[in-house]
């Protein structure tokens, strides 16, 4: 084979690569051009830090984006944790037998499940089970159950990523295997454990059937007091204002898309930002 055939399948498969890549990138482009475009002109304090009015058709979202903090805040606080101690037995403590083999592909098919099933398991269990009513710890328990997943897929993936090496030389100073884990694997697995932080987030932080079932309120003039209140969420009123409320501005529909956007943005660069030191630290 000539050096010029393997050139010309290099081209090939690069050109095959960057097409790909450009039918994935192009499109979601697009999508944020159009939502910036035409959502803009609605940016403003009041749109941003005020109460909703006149049937929501009027006055802003704070109670919307307030919400939608708490349920994010509220499904990482539980996911993380949880998410992050089960993969840490699964890939450090468990053996490698036929209930362990079922624990796996029971995460990977949690992974495809329908959020719509997700939010009718949190309303039976958390709403009507456990009567925590259609509240906050409800709506962020069930996210947080929809999420454990991608963590716990992602910090396996990153635990594994570790050399043994850094292992055999921890247990041969005569430490016990926590703290092997504690302070020999998990420093390094950290970057990848935020990655599913990360990914986490922007999940939760979209997600409308399972809200829908569990927490979101259709108007409330008031932030939530406590846990067990009610909120609005962002995904469930652009929802309600894009289809149960008719002529409502176009620019507050696009508006509230593009404060989501934001939102999501925002919070994944925090947690990139927190991840990047990390793995400067490390390094």
């Amino acid at each position: 084979m000539t050096n010029l055939t393997v050139n010309l399948k290099e081209k090939i498969g690069f050109g095959a690569l960057f097409l790909a890549t450009m039918a994935v990138v192009v499109p979601v482009l697009c999508i944020i051009w159009l939502i910036v475009t035409r959502g803009w002109s609605a940016i403003s304090w009041e749109f941003l830090f005020t109460m909703p009015r006149d049937g929501m058709r009027a006055g802003g979202i704070f109670p919307a984006i307030v919400g939608t903090f708490y349920l994010v805040l509220g499904s990482v606080a539980f996911s993380l944790p949880v998410g992050v101690m089960a993969a840490i037995y699964l890939n450090e403590y468990a053996k490698d037998n036929f209930l362990t083999r079922m624990i796996n592909l029971a995460i990977i098919n949690l992974s495809g499940v329908s959020s719509v099933v997700y939010g009718l398991f949190g309303l039976s269990l958390f709403v009507v089970f456990f009567r925590f009513g259609v509240s906050i710890i409800s709506g962020s328990l069930t996210l947080g159950i929809m999420t454990l997943p991608v963590i716990i897929t992602t910090t396996r993936e990153a635990l594994r990523a570790v050399p043994k090496p850094f292992r055999e030389v921890s247990f041969s100073l005569g430490t016990t295997r926590w703290q092997t884990i504690r302070h020999a694997v998990l420093p390094f697995a950290l970057p990848g454990i935020l990655t599913g932080a990360i990914l986490s987030i922007g999940r939760a932080a979209g997600e409308t059937a399972p809200i829908l079932f569990t927490v979101a309120a259709f108007y409330l003039p008031n932030l939530p007091n406590s846990p067990f209140d009610q909120a609005m969420a962002l995904p469930y009123h652009l929802y309600i204002i894009s289809t149960q409320i008719p002529n409502i501005r176009l620019d507050y529909r696009y508006g509230t898309a593009l404060v989501l956007v934001g939102f999501v943005l925002i919070m994944n660069i925090s947690a990139i930002v927190v991840r990047s030191k990390f793995r400067k630290k490390r390094w």
